[in-house]
């Protein structure tokens, strides 16, 4: 198993070491389902708001809840690892709930980082990272990129290939 990867309470308990000494920790969550350059990208500028980034990572039956059917396409191990095997992250954890406010609520990071696209009033979790002196960042999107315009585009090219081999070529 990867060193990065922890349970919730597993987590917590590495946390408080680093807290002991002075880190800043930097929470962010997400599905990523099809890891693509928008994550990256997201990650590496969730890094940059601290010292030690901490990413909750939505197990397959929350990704169920709030995404389109058949999601997630990777299952919630495989996720998490690839995750972990970023550079710029430093712990990851899998969490059951619809949203991350019971794994905020644990982790207490002082920064919340989420993407641009969620304003300020709808990160969940941003009133008790503030209200214990912590602040939210919203981080710019990798514009034209998410993992529904890449399976969009599967399963057209798919279809169209389907499409192909199902035509009567002419005979010679």
């Amino acid at each position: 198993m990867n060193r990065k990867l922890r349970d919730r309470t597993e987590l917590v308990d590495a946390l408080k070491p680093l807290r002991g000494q002075g880190k800043t920790i930097v929470f962010t969550n997400g599905c990523f389902d099809l890891i693509h350059i928008g994550h990256t990208r997201y990650l590496d500028d969730a890094k940059r708001q601290g010292d030690i980034l901490v990413v909750g990572v939505n197990s397959d039956a929350s990704v169920r809840i709030i995404k389109p059917r058949n999601r997630p396409i990777v299952p919630e191990d495989q996720r998490a690892e690839v995750v972990a095997a970023l550079a710029c992250v430093d712990f990851v954890t899998i969490f059951d709930e619809p949203d991350p406010e019971h794994l905020i609520r644990a982790v207490l990071p002082d920064v919340l980082v989420k993407g641009a696209d969620w304003k300020l009033e709808d990160i969940i979790g941003a009133d008790i990272v503030m209200d214990h002196g912590g602040r939210v960042e919203r981080i710019p999107l990798a514009p034209g990129v998410s993992t529904t315009r890449i399976i969009e585009k599967i399963i057209s090219l798919h279809q169209g290939e389907k499409a192909c081999a199902n035509a009567v070529l002419p005979e010679k």
